[in-house]
């Protein structure tokens, strides 16, 4: 949960969901949104079952005259939800009850667009389908046409590669190097780009979302056991790992090793069984 909650902080700044759309949004559409336009959507505009999902966000900006909706799931599992494509089309038809019922439609009177967005930092890849349809039996022609085809669209965290990320002037990119660093020098880089580019007086309350869930989530997680004291600037937290590098280097490189031999273990028991 306190993960949970650190990250909501982090992408309720519109700074971060801007970057991520376009950064990983890697579609043509995305160059006509109007950024400048980007707001979160209030507690008010949205029916009560979205608002009990602590993890969702909704977002919208101007997309030529009319709005597009961001759904924006936060998915903390350690491994893909098999089902994700059943869930996002419940949470996507919420969202339309609710805008019908607050009369907040174009003036055409249909629905606006809606990305249904997953963001997911889990350690194994995602693989599960993306599509609805995808999940349900093969039905005898005809009745093809009344299979829902609902879709999301997935931001896998770690399927990006340190110079993928590294390449790009964007605070998603940054945030995702710092999930996905193996030492406390990448960690220290991704985190001098944040300094870098966020300090501007009013980027304040982002740069202390960010070092609060770096003291209490990130740092707990990359070197447990150790206590760490809750900071709130990112140049706080890049002094701490300036004192610190070298026994948290040492310690990282052990338990690296030591998950190595885990796998190894694991690895050798599923081809003894295998050959069995």
């Amino acid at each position: 949960m306190e993960h949970d909650n650190s990250y909501k902080l982090i992408f309720s700044h519109r700074e971060m969901v801007a970057d991520l759309l376009r950064g990983f949004v890697r579609e043509d559409w995305v160059r006509e949104l109007d950024f400048s336009t980007l707001e979160r959507v209030s507690g008010e505009q949205i029916s009560d079952h979205l608002r009990e999902r602590e993890s969702d966000m909704v977002w919208r900006l101007r997309w030529g005259h009319d709005w597009l909706y961001v759904y924006l799931l936060l998915e903390f599992q350690s491994q893909p939800d098999p089902y994700m494509a059943v869930r996002m089309p419940v949470y996507e038809l919420l969202l339309y009850q609710a805008l019908i019922r607050a009369r907040q439609l174009p003036a055409s009177g249909r629905l606006p667009p809606v990305l249904p967005l997953v963001l997911y930092n889990g350690s194994r890849r995602w693989t599960a389908p993306l599509e609805v349809a995808e999940l349900i039996e093969p039905v005898p022609g005809g009745l093809e046409r009344y299979r829902p085809r609902m879709r999301y669209l997935v931001i896998d965290e770690g399927s990006y590669s340190e110079s993928e990320l590294t390449a790009q002037v964007n605070l998603a990119a940054a945030l995702f190097r710092l999930e996905n660093s193996r030492g406390p020098q990448e960690l220290r880089r991704a985190l001098r780009a944040f300094i870098e580019w966020l300090q501007a007086p009013e980027q304040r309350s982002l740069r202390r979302a960010i070092a609060i869930w770096m003291s209490r989530v990130l740092l707990p997680a990359k070197v447990p056991g150790v206590k760490i004291d809750e900071l709130h600037e990112l140049t706080e937290v890049d002094s701490m790992l300036a004192e610190r590098v070298k026994e948290w280097t040492e310690q990282w490189k052990q338990e690296g090793l030591q998950q190595g031999l885990q796998q190894g273990l694991q690895q050798g028991l599923q081809q003894g069984l295998q050959q069995g």
